[in-house]
C-alpha cells in the first residue's frame, strides 16, 4: 500500500507558471519547503546549452552563479493551510518578495508581496504535466 502524502507535503514535486515558461521544483530539507529553477524559455544563452548567469542579482558576488537549479522560493514552513514565512525571488528583477503559498484545488497561489499580503500579487501555478502527484 503507497504511503499517504501528509498534507504539508501536498506541494512537493514540478510546477509550471501561468505563461508555461518557467517550471520549478518544489523539494523539502527539514521542516521548510524550497523551489529550485529547472526551466524557462530564457535560461539558456545563445548556444542553447550554456546557462545565463545571475546578472540581475542585487548581491554582486552572486551575479556569476547559474540560473538553473537557482532556489526561487526558500525558507517557506506549512502552517495547517498555507506555507508561509517564505521568500520569493525573481531573477528576472532581481527582487526578493516575502511570499505565502496556498493550493486552491489542483493550482498553486503563489502570493508575493511587500509589506502585508494585501498588497501583493497573487499567481496559479499548475503541476507539471510529467508529475504525477
Amino acid at each position: 500500500m503507497a504511503a499517504q502524502i501528509s498534507s504539508s507535503d501536498a506541494i512537493l514535486g514540478e510546477w509550471m507558471n501561468e505563461e508555461k515558461d518557467t517550471k520549478i521544483e518544489i523539494y523539502k530539507v527539514g521542516t521548510e519547503y524550497f523551489g529550485k529553477l529547472l526551466w524557462s524559455e530564457d535560461m539558456l544563452e545563445a548556444d542553447g546549452i550554456t546557462s545565463k548567469k545571475d546578472t540581475q542579482n542585487t548581491n554582486e558576488k552572486l551575479r556569476g552563479r547559474n540560473l538553473y537549479n537557482v532556489n526561487i522560493l526558500h525558507d517557506f514552513v506549512y502552517t495547517e493551510t498555507a506555507w508561509d514565512n517564505g521568500k520569493m525571488y525573481d531573477p528576472k528583477s532581481g527582487k526578493t518578495y516575502n511570499c505565502i503559498l496556498k493550493l486552491r484545488e489542483k493550482l498553486l497561489e503563489i502570493r508575493s508581496y511587500v509589506g502585508i499580503p494585501l498588497f501583493g500579487r497573487s499567481t496559479y501555478w499548475q503541476r507539471s504535466p510529467k508529475d504525477p502527484l
